[in-house]
């Protein structure tokens, strides 16, 4: 009850008297005490996406735990999504260096547009292309061993009986069982060298495990080709020259007719399967005005995806979702809470400007405005503070001490220059403010190392003051957070083309502590 929580507070001085009733209060109006939330296991069941996922490779292979896991949660749904509105598109907004959208193109086979305004991001993702074809051959190697494990398996565990009536099978159709084998292993050596296949179909095998081998070789021999695929059409195309080279180099497979016969293969295999499975990634500004066809000349229908889109991207993706008519769909996960634009926060109209916050209309007639303080609290993660990854407190004193310093001395309230990640540089405080003041384009010369050690000795009893400080700031990061996500979902129910839109918890909040996701559909008829 709000009377209730509202006695966490003096009446007469408004000071906080109640810390435990004010955590309560804080718990209560957070996403998932609210019950706003979608859960994703119902998505997915309503997607039909709760079917087995797709084979291949695995994210961790060449991400960190925090992206891999972000990735591959996502990706699932993006693929879900995609699948159930019958696109093959998909634009990823703020792509960064590529990790959701090289995947998404990989594992679900879906041709993807990565779009990012910095072309270092841009550059980092056709780096990644060019470190995945180093991993290309380990990966190879780890699908030959699977499948010649795979493959013994079956054979070794078939019952006895299967094997006194392959016995009776006719010559001719043995023998047209060892052509089909004998097919199958000019295909799987031109994909799959040394795999083995040759020694282990020898004459002093059983027929049965010769037949065996032959259906076996051919469904692992699509799938796995199907694998080969879908990395060598997302790579570039000196990427398939290596991949060519390599076998080139393979014993029997020198010879210039077989490596024609599996440059054919490779060839017709890849005019069959889809063309879609493809990646491009673009350099662009995205604004709420960006039109997507002066970006990308063969619009289709598709999704907007945006993983950890900063800032006010995160509400113009929603825009664009909401204002052209071939995105049938979105899933955006937004951070950097921080730097929103917002309406209300400054007195000067601007009427033109498209802001980040807010964005329906009930928050916007009630003039309704967070601060820059209050946006800096969203940032924090509350779930991984609760399980012992405690806030910086030494980095954060540093940096208020020297805040005091630099209004008293300098006579600065304002700047827009950072100090950035000076602390996990510096010795000492001193070194700290003299490395600060450097980036700040202040004279530090004016300040002896005694007058600053003076500020320090003058505010470090009140260090647990500023943990405790900060601490309630954690507890009150989710409310803030949950006020952010509700406007954008507020402005979509507004909205007269969407036929659904949530919010769905899609990560681990110690993993990645900007976990929740926000899902619309358009009308099929939209």
């Amino acid at each position: 009850d709000d009377d209730i929580f509202s006695s966490a507070f003096c009446e007469n001085s408004e000071k906080l008297i109640n810390v435990h009733l004010f955590a309560l209060a804080a718990k209560y109006h957070s996403l998932s005490s609210l019950g706003v939330c979608t859960p994703l296991e119902d998505v997915l069941e309503a997607l039909k996406g709760n079917s087995e996922g797709a084979t291949g490779i695995k994210p961790d292979e060449f991400m960190n735990n925090k992206k891999s896991h972000e990735v591959q949660v996502m990706s699932e749904l993006v693929d879900s999504i995609a699948n159930y509105c019958g696109i093959k598109q998909v634009i990823d907004i703020g792509s960064g260096k590529g990790y959701l959208s090289s995947f998404l193109s990989m594992q679900y086979n879906l041709k993807v547009y990565g779009i990012d305004s910095s072309s270092s991001n841009t550059n980092g993702a056709h780096e990644r292309n060019r470190k995945l074809k180093k991993h290309w051959r380990a990966y190879q190697s780890r699908g030959r061993e699977s499948l010649k494990s795979q493959t013994l398996e079956k054979a070794n565990n078939r019952p006895v009986e299967s094997k006194i009536k392959c016995k009776t099978i006719s010559e001719e159709l043995l023998n047209n069982a060892n052509s089909l084998q004998n097919q199958d292993q000019v295909i799987l050596q031109d994909l799959v060298p040394s795999c083995g296949f040759t020694e282990m179909a020898t004459p002093a095998t059983s027929t049965e495990t010769e037949a065996d081998l032959v259906t076996g070789t051919q469904s692992h021999e699509t799938k796995l080709s199907e694998e080969v695929l879908a990395i060598l059409n997302v790579l570039s195309a000196d990427a398939v020259e290596g991949f060519s080279s390599f076998h080139n180099n393979c014993g029997e497979l020198c010879e210039e007719e077989k490596v024609q016969r599996k440059m054919t293969s490779l060839k017709t295999k890849a005019r069959k399967s889809s063309e879609s499975n493809l990646y491009f990634p673009l350099t662009s500004c995205i604004t709420a005005e960006t039109e997507l066809n002066d970006i990308i000349t063969d619009l289709e229908d598709c999704m907007m995806v945006g993983l950890h889109t900063c800032g006010d991207l995160a509400a113009n993706t929603l825009r664009i979702f909401t204002a052209k008519p071939e995105i049938k769909a979105v899933c955006s996960v937004g951070c950097c809470y921080h730097l929103l634009s917002e309406q209300f926060e400054n007195q000067e109209e601007c009427h033109d400007q498209v802001w980040g916050f807010p964005m329906c209309q009930y928050l916007k007639d009630k003039g309704w405005c967070c601060g820059r303080n209050a946006r800096m609290s969203a940032c924090l993660a509350l779930e991984r503070v609760a399980v012992g990854q405690m806030l910086p407190t030494e980095s954060l004193f540093y940096r208020a001490v020297l805040q005091v310093i630099i209004e008293e001395i300098y006579g600065v309230t304002k700047s827009d220059r950072h100090v950035g990640k000076t602390f996990s540089k510096s010795s000492s405080f001193i070194d700290y403010v003299r490395r600060s003041l450097k980036k700040l384009e202040l004279d530090d010369s004016k300040l002896p190392d005694s007058c600053i050690m003076d500020y320090y000795e003058k505010y470090k009893h009140r260090m647990n003051e500023l943990e405790a400080f900060n601490m309630l700031k954690v507890v009150l990061a989710p409310c803030i957070e949950v006020l952010i996500l509700l406007d954008r979902l507020c402005y979509l129910k507004e909205q007269e083309n969407i036929a659904w839109s949530g919010l769905v918890k899609l990560f681990d909040p110690v993993k990645s502590p900007r976990c929740y996701a926000v899902i619309a559909l358009k009308n099929q008829s939209c």
